[in-house]
């Protein structure tokens, strides 16, 4: 298969770009490489995150049954307990409805978008 491209970026909305930032950049330990209130961005190697604001930006309700949820971020860690315990210090909280069981855990940013927490595979 012949490759096109490499993904260098994505952008995501935000009601506070520099927030949004700042909070997976924690959660990444990726560096700010730009922080204004407009627009934001956390990079790490070749590949960044962008946060847009978006005026008027309402984040998907959890659960939502209407599918209206726009994305959300898988991350793995190597324990989901520490990691949570962490992420919720930092500003994410938790929401009740859980389905994932074992194989991963939702919070939602502070700004109310959903990411998921899943253990790291061990090789």
């Amino acid at each position: 298969m012949t490759t096109h491209a490499d993904l260098a970026m994505v952008n995501l909305d935000s009601s506070d770009p520099a927030a949004h930032a700042a909070f997976y950049g924690h959660a990444l330990g990726w560096e700010i490489s730009h922080s204004e209130a407009e627009y934001a961005m956390i990079t790490s190697g070749g590949t960044s995150i962008g946060f847009g604001l978006v005026p008027g930006y309402t984040p998907p309700a959890w659960p939502d049954r209407t599918g209206a949820k726009r994305y959300h971020l898988d991350l793995t860690v190597d324990d989901v307990t520490v990691a949570e315990r962490d992420l919720l210090a930092a500003g994410a909280t938790r929401p009740e409805h859980q389905p994932g069981g074992e194989s991963w855990t939702v919070l939602l940013d502070p700004i109310g978008q959903p990411f998921c927490l899943c253990p790291r595979r061990q090789e």
